[in-house]
């Protein structure tokens, strides 16, 4: 489909070559025509593709199964109120124990934390970052998170200062990371 195209459009618009260029970096071959995207005026750094009928039947099948993995996805966030509502109350706790740690106030850090991660607070997120982690890079995040979270509470219980305050940093950065790759980004209140 792909191939027919591009051996029949006349002219062939410079502009929509370039674009395709971009999508598909290779070396663009057919039957009749070998050339590179540098020879037809295109960009030198990007080749061109003509994709077989095969291997664009795969493309629009990859395309079709991720397209559905992410409606699915949509579809368990939109449906977990609770969870985001464990979220955003995890959301609001850090914004505390950012602001105490930013003022060296460690017992408020520590009252807001609570002693271990085994508090109900932390298990809820847990709860929430179980059900709506999927891919192996939101579960890699979810472990630094939970890593970070207990190396923050250990630093304020040990009243230390400067490590409570890379140990939040760290936390806060995975939580971010980790909105960010599930959606929720925009769902959440004071991200």
């Amino acid at each position: 489909m792909a191939a027919e195209f591009l051996l029949t459009a006349k002219p062939f618009p410079l502009l929509l070559f370039n674009t395709i260029l971009s999508i598909f970096p290779h070396k663009y071959t057919s039957p009749t025509i070998s050339c590179t995207a540098k020879e037809i005026g295109g960009n030198s750094s990007a080749n061109a593709a003509i994709l077989e009928a095969d291997d664009d039947e795969e493309l629009m099948e990859k395309v079709k199964r991720d397209r559905k993995k992410r409606l699915e996805k949509q579809g368990v966030i939109s449906s977990a109120n609770q969870e985001k509502g464990y979220l955003q109350d995890l959301v609001y706790k850090l914004s505390k124990v950012g602001q105490a740690i930013d003022k060296n106030d460690l017992s408020t850090a520590g009252s807001v934390l609570g002693g271990s991660t085994d508090t109900e607070w932390v298990q809820k997120a847990n709860i929430a970052f179980t059900k709506l982690s999927s891919s192996p890079d939101e579960k890699t995040q979810v472990d630094t998170f939970n890593s970070s979270l207990a190396s923050l509470i250990s630093s304020v219980t040990g009243n230390d200062i400067e490590s409570s305050k890379t140990a939040f940093v760290s936390s806060a950065d995975a939580f971010e990371k980790w909105t960010a790759l599930t959606g929720l980004v925009g769902q959440l209140k004071g991200l």
